[in-house]
């Protein structure tokens, strides 16, 4: 292995080496696919520490049977120093043991790597537009928001460490009628900041408790000039203005949570600058839109449905019920029209998009990912999208539902939150389960101190890391690589674990799923903790050993480097790594 090429890494190359050798020695045809051949570990540890499906991907089209394939990579792969035995399983799979030098040299790797172990260049530098949150500027930040949020800034984080260029975006929903009646509610609050009797907040409008600082804004800056003015001379300077005051609360409580965007779009600029007719244009190009009379709704009858012509998008093409409206009758945009002209906007700058949705929007992924195929493609290749669906989280407190917030006035709020149990907790807990799986969330249960709360183990994990360094520096012992013969098979197994980081990283950042880190996180956890549990039970595994110095030096920097994976883990996941608790 070079000194920046992780073992994965490594083997995938050794494995290159030898099909390009079969190859040369005329064994294998020239130009075989081998994109889906993989590296990685058996799922039964007993069967070795590699394994590959080289011989089962290739044998097909290579016209050979996949152990004959399998027979001639073994006699290839046993020839490299690291590799002590190969054995061919089942149909053809190939399982290989790794020598004891090998793993103690990818342990030296964690230690010279650092904080850039399992770092990729994977992405080789293309642009993917990470699009999350976009909440309507309507009010703070809420739960709801919450996950889509977290799990959108983990993955650009991860996408960024796996080699890509990220644009982290949030698209601000401020053409549409809930901003108007933003701008209808901020009125209220205005006049009753310049003490007009408002008495309740008529319904309809936003009751929120804050939009009063917004009120008093208005009343400082406008004085009584709008109090009793027609709607038509205030409703678009107050939209804007309480826009602009929502999306100031909106980053601050982002920020909170240590989530920072570099793009606002705006989708009034969009409209404004004709996005949405650039976007129609297109599709007309390809004969997906057309001007079409939709079918009555179920239920309407001949008197109380009137048949007008729109411009119609062929989404029935794409496995939809009907075609989809991409403006209305009165010639505004539908929100799926609005919608593709984003995304067409979005791709101009970008080699890939991802869109981070709640789960209630599930209804209308086929629709976009189809018109965006059509928009955004070049040369018959379209840009690559995908949309990750996100559930919603149950809050709970001790089991039972928790009440909602007097300041937002019907949600409870991602500060209030954040406020109580902390960022770290919030953001790991986010995505300790798949996102299109339920979660709840119990205040009481995140901050528990038990290795039934994932947060707590891996970060205790870490912590212990560091008690033990300094337990062992007051004893006059410090981590060094000199003797890491002297580690045994048990110590070697969190080496082997903790060796997997890497591809654990590719393959998330490659199913855009950071979770996948989180599991991993607790997985190394798990088996730290079960070693120096090994400890109380024998006392000549613990990591400290008065009576053998070299060994206990082993074994610190083995800890050492278990530490700094999971360091490095967490702060993919945006959570700091604690190191007393």
């Amino acid at each position: 292995m070079s000194d920046n090429q992780t073992l994965y890494a490594a083997f995938a190359g050794h494995l290159n080496a030898a099909l390009d050798a079969l190859e040369a020695a005329g064994t294998l045809p020239g130009g075989l696919k081998r994109s889906a051949i993989t590296v990685e570990p058996p799922r039964d540890s007993s069967h070795g520490d590699l394994s590959t499906n080289a011989a089962m991907v290739l044998s097909k089209p290579a016209g050979m049977k996949p152990r004959d394939l399998a027979d001639a990579l073994v006699a290839e792969l046993t020839k490299l120093d690291a590799v002590t035995s190969a054995e061919i399983a089942g149909p053809g799979f190939i399982n290989l043991r790794l020598s004891p030098a090998t793993w103690l040299t990818e342990l030296r790797a964690i230690a010279a790597l650092g904080a850039d172990y399992g770092r990729s260049t994977m992405g080789g530098g293309s642009t993917v537009n990470v699009e999350y949150v976009s909440a309507n500027p309507t009010g703070p930040m809420h739960m709801g928001h919450c996950r889509g949020a977290v799990v959108g800034d983990a993955l650009a984080t991860l996408l960024e460490f796996a080699g890509h260029k990220v644009i982290k975006e949030y698209y601000v929903n401020d053409a549409g009628a809930q901003v108007q009646v933003l701008g209808r509610s901020a009125h209220v609050r205005y006049r009753e900041a310049l003490g007009h009797d408002v008495g309740a907040i008529p319904e309809g409008l936003y009751p929120g408790e804050y939009l009063i600082p917004v009120g008093q804004q208005l009343a400082a800056e406008f004085g009584d000039k709008y109090a009793e003015a027609p709607e038509s001379e205030w409703l678009t300077l107050f939209r804007e203005k309480a826009v602009a005051a929502m999306l100031v609360m909106i980053k601050e409580d982002l920020a909170l949570l240590g989530i920072h965007h570099d793009l606002f779009s705006s989708e009034a600029e969009l409209q404004a600058s004709g996005k949405p007719d650039e976007a129609e244009a297109w599709l007309r190009s390809k004969g997906l839109v057309y001007d079409g009379v939709l079918e009555a709704p179920k239920g309407k009858t001949l008197e109380d449905w009137e048949a007008v012509e729109l411009p119609l998008f062929k989404s029935t093409q794409f496995g939809d019920d009907q075609d989809r409206p991409i403006k209305k009758s009165d010639g505004t945009w539908t929100y799926f029209g609005a919608d593709l002209a984003y995304h067409f906007q979005k791709a101009q700058s970008a080699d890939a998009l991802v869109d981070i949705w709640g789960a209630d929007h599930a209804g209308t992924v086929k629709r976009i990912k189809a018109a965006v195929a059509a928009m955004t493609g070049a040369d018959g290749e379209p840009t690559p999208f995908e949309i990750k669906l996100v559930q919603m989280v149950q809050l709970l407190r001790d089991g039972e539902p928790v009440k909602m917030s007097k300041r937002s006035g019907n949600f409870v709020t991602l500060a209030e939150v954040v406020t109580e149990v902390g960022k770290d907790v919030v953001r790991f807990t986010m995505l300790t389960r798949k996102p299109e799986a339920q979660m709840d969330f119990d205040f009481a249960k995140v901050v528990e101190a038990s290795k039934d709360n994932p947060v707590f183990y891996v970060q205790y994990a870490n912590a212990r890391v560091h008690s033990t360094m300094r337990k062992a520096e007051g004893e006059g012992f410090s981590p060094g690589a000199g003797h890491l013969e002297l580690l045994g098979e048990e110590e070697l197994e969190l080496v082997k674990l903790a060796a997997q980081f890497p591809r654990i990283v590719e393959a998330a950042a490659a199913a855009r799923e950071p979770h996948r880190i989180a599991f991993f996180l607790g997985d190394i956890a798990a088996a730290f903790h079960g070693y120096w549990n090994l400890g109380n039970d024998r006392v000549e595994k613990r990591f400290i050993n008065a009576e053998d110095g070299n060994l206990t030096s082993a074994r610190l920097f083995l800890a050492t480097q278990i530490g700094q994976i999971i360091r490095n883990g967490l702060a993919l996941l945006g959570v700091e790594a604690v190191e007393e608790m």
